[in-house]
């Protein structure tokens, strides 16, 4: 009976991974269609997350069915909750790159004057967020876990930049600018909120591990850096 929960946990393990990876090429692909302004690729993005959301309908019902079946305890039971809310967060990271993927569509149709300047480098912020979040995931790494909760910061302040600069220096002094400006600026939004969700990863692993909660107490890491 432990051996097959031991070999179940580890399909779950990469059932996990399987999702994680599908939503950091979602953000890779959604980011590669807007900057090369490619309608196929944006549309393979969005046509690509009902995928996602099966795998995370099977991921949630496995993870009660072991629980029904083994009533796990402990580090076990930790890690079957905690990955059904890791799975919940990398479909919503996925979510967020459809969404990236449709304002790239609306700003084909709507020729825009300003580079993409800041956008890219909160891309990066966010892919890497998310890369170091499912490698503290595979190596249960609590050191890494916590870089991602202090990259978070960052990315606010970049995605609050783009946003002042979207608004004032476009929006406010020429109005013709509006169509593609408030597409960029919702897929900065959507770019941040990537960071928001990999950050509750990064809490769920924490709690995974040593069992402590840091979700609403953000001021521990403040205290231990």
């Amino acid at each position: 009976m432990e051996r097959h929960f031991d070999q179940e946990l580890t399909e779950l393990n990469m059932d996990i991974l399987k999702i994680g990876d599908l939503a950091q090429e979602a953000i890779y692909k959604s980011i590669e269609a807007l900057t090369n302004q490619d309608k196929e690729a944006a549309r393979g993005v969005i046509e690509n997350d009902k995928n996602i959301d099966n795998l995370e309908l099977s991921i949630d019902e496995k993870c009660i069915d072991l629980i029904a079946r083994y009533q796990p305890m402990a580090k076990d039971l930790r890690f079957i909750t905690t990955g059904m809310k890791i799975n919940m967060e990398l479909e919503r990271i996925a979510d967020m790159a459809t969404g990236i993927a449709r304002r790239t569509l609306e700003l084909i149709d709507k020729p825009f004057s300003k580079p993409l300047m800041e956008i890219p480098k909160l891309t990066t912020i966010a892919q890497n967020m998310v890369k170091m979040a499912i490698e503290a995931f595979v190596k249960r790494d609590i050191e890494l876990a916590r870089k991602v909760l202090l990259s978070d910061s960052e990315a606010n302040q970049l995605r609050n930049s783009i946003q002042k600069e979207l608004i004032e220096d476009y929006m406010v002094k020429d109005g013709t600018t509006a169509p593609w400006a408030v597409q960029l600026l919702l897929i900065a939004r959507f770019l941040e909120r990537i960071c928001d969700h990999t950050t509750n990863i990064a809490e769920d692993i924490i709690y995974m591990v040593q069992a402590e909660v840091m979700r609403h107490h953000r001021e521990k890491l403040i205290r231990e850096e």
